[in-house]
């Protein structure tokens, strides 16, 4: 099968013309991000690899244009080159929907293929746990390689299993995903915890004391809230904007953008358009609603898409969405939590293949810097968002940790 999939993307590249080149960017980001790299807080292709090519990391070549394969990709080795990404924090997503013991199977699946990424290309990518680590691998010319859990349904109510995913390299958990848990609300689902039952500040504290970020991203305002009274270390949002420029649930309101900053943390700015635009989130609703009443799935966009999805595409044109969307958020986390609380997390392999305008792939990530120097941020600030301020985070919570270190773990799982 992966050789029939290699054949068809062969036929594909010699049949299809080259995708449009960029903008041009000033010198003087290619050379800040030749210094600073990139560290984005949220890529989801481990799950894409699994949903669309089996798994089979090792059959792949992420070293060539992915966007040409029979499932594309919105990212690949040449491209996060040319984005200069310098550390990605792969997501090891599962769905919501998956509990119990299938859960912590799928998430060590899902875990094996990050290491079997880097372990299949080790001239691109090193894993990291640490920001020492980080920068090594920088200075090595190589991306380095984070995991993030993406949701607290992942650890299947147990503190044992939230320690040996930290053993196995986890650096952060995001405390839910798109469905409330007993333990924790979710911002996309009716509440059942009240924000952090008793269990979930016990999962934030054993986060504070094994060394893994608190991530606030998908959570409910008032988990959002009670995650920053428990935890003793700065807590991060690996995938959100503000939702003062876009109201979505996803999004975060200037009173929690504010306490992350105040705390040491960062907010990393998604690049979905349904985070990032008013418009395109109306425009993707009524294309939802159209979908549903046609007995569609909706999360297919462009050419493959179902036929009557693209001819509703083009009666309902896609409201367009640019990079000054996306630094329109990054600006105002600014504004309200402080340069040093802004980072990114493009949420890419995980937006159905969406994105700004030069922002459908990890190539695009030169673009914001241009468009925030053209608004006069100074090359520290920029350094800050392409990741000293994910560094700091990364230091501090280490440091909590250490503090913690003669503190016994908790041995507590969620009641039945």
């Amino acid at each position: 099968m992966i050789a029939l999939f290699l054949a068809q993307a062969a036929a594909a590249a010699a049949a299809s013309p080259a995708p449009a080149a960029t903008p041009p960017v000033p010198a003087r980001i290619e050379r800040l991000l030749e210094r600073t790299p990139v560290i984005d807080g949220h890529n989801d292709l481990p799950w894409e690899i699994r949903q669309h090519y089996g798994a089979k990391v090792e059959a792949l070549d992420l070293r060539t244009d992915s966007t040409r394969w029979p499932y594309p990709l919105q990212t690949d080795i040449a491209r996060l080159r040319r984005g200069h990404v310098g550390g990605q924090f792969w997501s090891v997503y599962i769905p919501a929907s998956a509990t119990g013991p299938r859960a912590v199977e799928m998430t060590l699946e899902e875990i094996d293929i990050v290491r079997r990424m880097a372990a299949a290309w080790p001239d691109a990518f090193a894993l990291a746990d640490s920001a020492d680590d980080v920068r090594r691998a920088q200075k090595s010319g190589r991306i380095a390689s984070l995991i993030g859990v993406e949701g607290g349904h992942q650890i299947d109510k147990r503190l044992s299993v939230l320690r040996q995913y930290r053993a196995l390299g986890v650096r952060y958990m995001t405390l839910t995903h798109g469905k409330s848990l007993e333990w924790a609300d979710s911002s996309t689902d009716a509440p059942r915890a009240g924000g952090l039952n008793e269990f979930g500040r016990q999962v934030v504290k054993e986060m504070n004391r094994i060394g893994m970020i608190v991530d606030v991203s998908h959570v409910a305002d008032t988990t959002m809230a009670a995650a920053l009274d428990v935890s003793r270390a700065p807590v991060i949002a690996s995938h959100s904007s503000a939702r003062a420029i876009a109201d979505a649930p996803r999004n975060i309101p200037d009173a929690l953008l504010k306490r992350i900053g105040d705390g040491g943390g960062v907010v990393m700015v998604n690049f979905y358009p349904s985070f990032v635009s008013a418009k395109w989130r109306a425009w993707d609703a009524a294309r939802t609603a159209f979908a549903k009443g046609a007995g569609l799935a909706s999360d297919e966009y462009g050419p493959r898409a179902p036929a009557p999805l693209v001819a509703w595409d083009a009666q309902h044109p896609e409201p367009v969405v640019t990079v000054a969307d996306v630094a329109d958020h990054i600006e105002h986390v600014a504004k309200v939590a402080g340069r040093g609380a802004v980072g990114l997390g493009g949420d890419f392999d995980g937006i159905s293949g969406t994105g700004p305008i030069g922002l459908k792939g990890v190539e695009g990530y030169p673009l914001i810097f241009a468009e925030l120097a053209r608004r006069g941020w100074s090359d520290a600030d920029l350094s800050g968002l392409a990741q000293g301020n994910i560094l700091r985070v990364i230091e501090r919570v280490d440091a909590v940790a250490a503090s913690m270190a003669k503190e016994p773990p908790v041995d507590a799982t969620a009641p039945d």
